[in-house]
């Protein structure tokens, strides 16, 4: 087999060492070297100047938990080098058995990389790395303050105040007021009753009856720390916003086409754009986007038989994200999604619908993103539009199996009236719009001088 480079590089990193192999091709003899250096930062500049010495440009290594990416900053911020980096799955990159050890595995990891046999990883540029620390950093938030919300819901259930069962959200306005006055050490149903919003006034019988409980001053204090706990889960997420919506400034078109998806909002767009990118053309066709990401049916076949298609381990960020818009579409009324959401579930389970959408989701950001536009709804049943007689025969033998008689009749259309055009509606804003363009400030209003008047008292 001829190789590929004539001078490559395999490391296979650990938390306290790395072991370097190099591998040179001359007159068809090759030649390596082994050494191993620590991970401290100048161990790192070390093993680059080595590299270096050598004149290395292709380096391939083991992607080992986050222990490879200080020794992928060090080599990536040497720009006089100009390495070309290769982060492989280990995976890919099994040892013979009997045959393992450091040394071994960073000269196998050589010699794959010098034919060409190992697959690189998607490694975004450092810009879109921060961008993904951010939507993570969210997402972690997030969960969290889902979990204080729960503790909160628990909490109340063991002192039978069964607030949860009258209110929808434990985080909405009244609900906010009454476990603040509550952690205050106000248990009166009858004076927090007083503090209901919106709808819930008119359920003031039935929350009296479920603020009935047995407070004690241990539960308020509980009470009154995990409240402070979601207080600054709340600002934390309102700062982290705030910086997605700073460092999305640049790219608020690309995201506001975006969110003209069914199921997207700010934080779902930013979410993609920090996983995928904003130039998806690493991925050559939205096929093997979906295969990145784990959205698609996996192969398992041996012997003419396919054993599973289970998908296989992809971007959990993305993923996870692609599934919730998916179940958030169900209830939109003529849209495609929601169609074949359905259409899919009615013979493979809602699970594989979800998962189905998510991919289809997914293909329409790679065409958003690669080709520019906007997402156009097509309506929920395209294909019956395109072939209604099809379409009207197929409804008319379930009809006939109901035991209807059916009889097909084209309808009369009528003239057309002339009328005057209508005037096309606007699009409306998205809410978060005013997070990415900043207004103008108001010049301040000028202040009128007031005339005092004085009122004589009647003789």
């Amino acid at each position: 087999m001829e190789s590929v480079y004539s001078r490559c590089a395999g490391l296979d990193v650990h938390k306290k060492s790395v072991s370097a192999c190099i591998r040179i091709q001359q007159d068809n003899k090759t030649i390596s070297e082994t050494a191993m250096f620590g991970t401290f930062t100048r161990d790192l500049e070390r093993l680059r100047d080595w590299l270096i010495s050598h004149k290395v440009q292709q380096v391939a290594m083991e992607s080992t938990g986050v222990f490879w990416i200080p020794v992928w900053n060090v080599l990536e911020r040497a720009a006089e080098a100009g390495f070309e980096l290769t982060l492989i799955n280990p995976q890919h990159a099994h040892a013979l058995p009997g045959r393992k050890s450091d040394r071994l595995d960073c000269e196998r990891i050589a010699e794959l990389h010098q034919y060409g046999l190992l697959q690189g990883s998607f490694i975004p540029p450092a810009p879109v790395r921060e961008l993904r620390d951010l939507t993570r950093r969210r997402t972690h938030l997030q969960q969290d303050r889902n979990r204080v919300v729960n503790r909160i819901a628990r909490l109340l259930e063991t002192v039978n105040i069964k607030l949860g069962s009258v209110v929808s959200d434990l985080t909405g306005k009244t609900s906010q007021l009454i476990l603040a006055a509550v952690a205050k050490g106000n248990c009166d149903p009858e004076e927090l009753v007083k503090l209901a919003q919106a709808s819930l006034k008119n359920k003031r019988a039935l929350l009296i009856s479920s603020l009935e409980g047995f407070s004690s001053e241990h539960f308020r204090w509980l009470l009154s720390e995990a409240l402070r706990d979601l207080t600054l889960l709340d600002r934390t997420l309102e700062q982290v916003d705030r910086r997605l919506a700073k460092a999305l400034q640049p790219h608020a078109d690309l995201l506001l086409r975006l969110c003209t998806i069914p199921g997207f909002d700010f934080t779902a767009a930013a979410t993609v754009l920090a996983e995928v990118g904003f130039d998806v053309k690493r991925f050559p066709d939205p096929a093997h986007l979906a295969s990145w990401a784990g959205l698609c049916p996996g192969c398992n076949e041996s012997a003419g038989k396919r054993t599973s298609s289970r998908t296989r381990r992809g971007n959990r960020y993305l993923r996870r994200l692609l599934t919730q818009s998916a179940w958030s579409i169900l209830r939109k009324k003529n849209c495609f999604l929601t169609a074949l959401f359905f259409r899919i579930a009615s013979r493979g389970g809602q699970k594989k619908a979800a998962m189905a959408v998510a991919h289809r989701i997914l293909i329409i950001v790679w065409h958003i993103i690669a080709e520019g536009g906007v997402y156009k709804e097509i309506g929920a049943h395209p294909g019956d539009r395109k072939n209604p007689d099809r379409a009207a025969r197929r409804l008319a033998r379930r009809l006939a199996q109901l035991g209807f008689q059916v009889e097909l009749k084209p309808r009369s259309e009528p003239k057309p009236v002339a009328c005057k055009p209508e005037k096309a509606a606007k699009p409306p804003k998205p809410k978060f719009q005013k997070m990415l363009v900043r207004r103008k400030p108001r010049a301040p209003n000028p202040i009128t001088p007031t005339t005092s008047l004085t009122t004589e008292s009647p003789t």
